[in-house]
């Protein structure tokens, strides 16, 4: 069977999905550099992020955690992740300092996964990050752009 010609192939690397893709990545990227050198960072955690050791998937946490905390299991389910996978990052992120395990005060039987102080710091290092990374974006692209991207892309993830 003969190949498409180019053309007719093109759509793989263009098609909506992949670009909204690669654009998360960089974005994400862009957060973690950010953050790696973000002067409030505790230097220990900065260095792990300066040396690629935290990655987007951490941020998953940072993202998802509520401020009263969270069982695993919404922690999971609200990150679209697996209860193992989300335990192996919380586990990463309890030996780094950024959270502990209590008992939930409604299920003694439950632990909830909660902030510690330097991940509250953590946490507000990440809130920079977005903000510049934000306005970066807006830079780029322009603001006009930039406002009907996150309003289309906020009525598809709603939809």
């Amino acid at each position: 069977m003969l190949a498409p010609p180019p053309a007719a192939d093109a759509w793989r690397l263009t098609h909506l999905g992949r670009l909204m893709g690669h654009a998360l990545r960089r974005f994400d990227e862009r957060v973690l550099t950010l953050m790696a050198h973000d002067l409030e960072v505790p230097l220990a955690l900065s260095n792990l992020a300066a040396r690629g050791q935290v990655s987007a998937a951490h941020i998953h946490i940072t993202r998802h955690l509520g401020l009263d905390g969270s069982r695993l299991t919404d922690l999971a389910a609200s990150a679209g992740m697996s209860k193992q996978a989300m335990g192996d990052l919380v586990g990463q992120c309890e030996a780094w300092g950024l959270v502990r395990r209590e008992a939930d005060p409604q299920d003694a039987r439950a632990r909830r996964i909660c902030f510690t102080d330097t991940g509250l710091a953590w946490l507000q290092a990440f809130r920079r990050a977005v903000t510049q990374a934000e306005a970066e974006f807006r830079a780029a692209v322009g603001d006009e752009v930039a406002t009907v991207v996150a309003l289309g892309l906020e009525a598809y993830a709603g939809s």
